[in-house]
Parts: structure tokens; C-alpha cells; sequence
């Protein structure tokens, strides 16, 4: 196995890692936002969704696209400021979301 398809795996699992969190904080949708929630041109949809709306519907439906089609991996990834930023005015704390998401940041960003 080489490197990047070690790499492929860990990110596989942390994206799933990453799902568990979602569920567990209550924040996973079952339905999809609206199309035209997903044409924001802002960073991170700021505009028309939830931070983790975004991390739903966005990063990680992109990430399993990427990984089903044998695609690169992003080559950066700076989510968990974003993440820690989110929970700062949250009732949930959020630190296991943030702990999965700096781990995924750690692996697409290579430190």
C-alpha cells in the first residue's frame, strides 16, 4: 500500500470520524438544504448555511467524490479554526467535531 493510499484511508476514516461527531451533537441533517442554499459564493456558504450544514453537505459529500474517484486530496485544509470559531457561541462544546476536524486538517494539509 503506498503512502497516498494510506492516506486515503485516513482520511476516509476521519471523514466518517468526523459524521459520528455530527450525529452525536445532534447536527446532522437528514434532509439537504435547498440547491440554492449550495451556489453561495462565500467561504464556507457563510451566507446560507450553518457552519455545519457546510461540513455536511458540503466537505464531506466533496471529500467522498474525491475518494470514489481516485481524485487528489486537497493538498490544504484549515477547517478547525473555522469549527472552534462556530462553538465559541454554541451551547454545545463541540470538541469533538473540532478534535476530528484538526486531525483531518493534519492529514490533507501533511504536518
Amino acid at each position: 500500500m503506498s503512502d497516498a493510499s494510506d492516506q486515503v484511508g485516513l482520511v476516509a476514516d476521519s471523514l466518517l470520524r468526523i459524521e459520528m461527531e455530527l450525529r452525536q451533537l445532534g447536527l446532522w441533517d437528514e434532509e439537504p438544504p435547498p440547491p440554492e442554499a449550495m451556489q453561495s459564493t462565500q467561504p464556507f456558504c457563510v451566507d446560507t448555511l450553518e457552519f455545519t450544514q457546510w461540513i455536511q453537505f458540503v466537505f464531506v459529500e466533496r471529500m467522498k467524490v474525491i475518494i470514489e474517484n481516485d481524485h487528489p486530496l486537497p493538498a490544504v485544509s484549515g477547517i478547525a479554526p473555522m469549527a472552534e470559531e462556530h462553538f465559541r457561541s454554541r451551547p454545545e462544546s463541540g470538541v469533538g467535531l473540532i478534535r476530528e476536524l484538526e486531525e483531518i486538517d493534519r492529514l490533507l494539509s501533511g504536518n
